[in-house]
């Protein structure tokens, strides 16, 4: 189900069913990897803020065992990210396809866009 490395379909999941497991109740990890004042104008409820400059410094306080699902603006930082964090050794990791936007758009439209 994670296994491509290079942004596959099973690297990217669609806002709609990450809402659907956020529902569920599913145990994950929502990692927002955008910039200060992106997190301080909109975020998904309960995400991890790590900007992507600092990631590969606090990589180590995230489990390699936890379903993480990566988020920026529009899927491409994040995707970078994913990539990263699949290189050191994450198989549950997965892009919210078009980022943060998307989810604004298809899921809760009460998000501010930018």
């Amino acid at each position: 189900m994670f296994g491509l490395f290079g942004g596959g379909n099973d690297l990217q999941l669609d806002p709609k069913e990450l809402k659907k497991r956020i529902d569920a109740g599913e145990e994950l990890i929502l990692l927002d990897v955008r910039e200060d004042w992106e997190h301080s104008r909109v975020k998904i409820p309960g995400a991890k803020h790590i900007p992507l400059g600092q990631l590969n410094r606090v990589l180590g306080d995230i489990h390699k065992e936890a379903t993480v699902v990566v988020y920026c603006h529009h899927g491409a930082r994040s995707l970078q990210a994913c990539m990263a964090m699949k290189k050191a050794g994450y198989e549950k990791v997965q892009n919210l396809k078009g980022g943060i936007d998307a989810y604004a758009i298809h899921v809760d439209p009460s998000l501010p866009r930018y």
